[in-house]
């Protein structure tokens, strides 16, 4: 099945988020469209991960109201993981399984976009002779290549990718622009990240420090 919504959205009103005391940004207001491709921006330390965790329901906000909104239906944030996608720095592999175990693991809770199956993954990764070796035993860009094609693949509407390139050489980052034009299309994206390569292609763009407090 292929996931075709008729309507997505995350709708933000004065989210804020603080540490202690500290507000790490507040005040935003910005809606999130299904079909649309945005770039959270900001230098490193800035509030970008924390926002997009906010977004991905992992983090609630110390202020304000998010509303998720899919085929006019609201869907609880506790649900939002339902409906995305993501890679990031932070999100772990299972390191004792192997690559193909991973794979079929991950499409356990998660259904492959129309055409997908393991094979093919393991075909778009590149990685068919280490399909048996365990992931701890993988080098860094091993691994990140992995993380984006598993979310790449999924077939979920919401798209949500952190510093994607990162470990990535020249090639791999050629090897992400290109999953982008295949696999994004139709979905909601939402890229942290600062640096052009990695969000050329996107649409909108929010920058974190318009949302520091003074």
């Amino acid at each position: 099945m292929n996931y075709e919504p008729l309507s997505m959205n995350i709708q933000l009103t004065d989210i804020g988020r603080r540490f202690n005391r500290d507000w790490i940004f507040r005040g935003i207001d910005y809606t999130f469209n299904i079909g649309e491709s945005y770039a959270i921006l900001g230098p490193n330390g800035s509030g970008k991960s924390t926002l997009l965790q906010v977004l991905n329901g992992s983090l609630s906000p110390s202020a304000g109201n998010i509303i998720y909104t899919f085929n006019g239906n609201t869907v609880d944030a506790e649900d939002i993981f339902q409906h995305l996608s993501l890679a990031a720095p932070y999100l772990e592999l299972i390191e004792e399984f192997t690559l193909a175990e991973m794979i079929d693991f991950h499409f356990k809770f998660k259904q492959y976009k129309a055409g997908m199956d393991n094979k093919a993954v393991l075909d778009l990764v590149g990685l068919h002779a280490s399909r048996d070796k365990m992931i701890k035993y993988f080098s860094s860009g091993m691994k990140q290549r992995l993380k984006l094609a598993l979310a790449f693949c999924a077939d979920t509407p919401l798209l949500m990718l952190d510093e994607p390139t990162s470990n990535l050489d020249k090639q791999g980052v050629d090897w992400y622009l290109s999953l982008v034009e295949q696999f994004a299309i139709n979905r909601l994206t939402i890229i942290c990240s600062n640096q052009e390569h990695e969000y050329g292609f996107c649409g909108s763009r929010l920058d974190i420090v318009d949302y520091k407090s003074a």
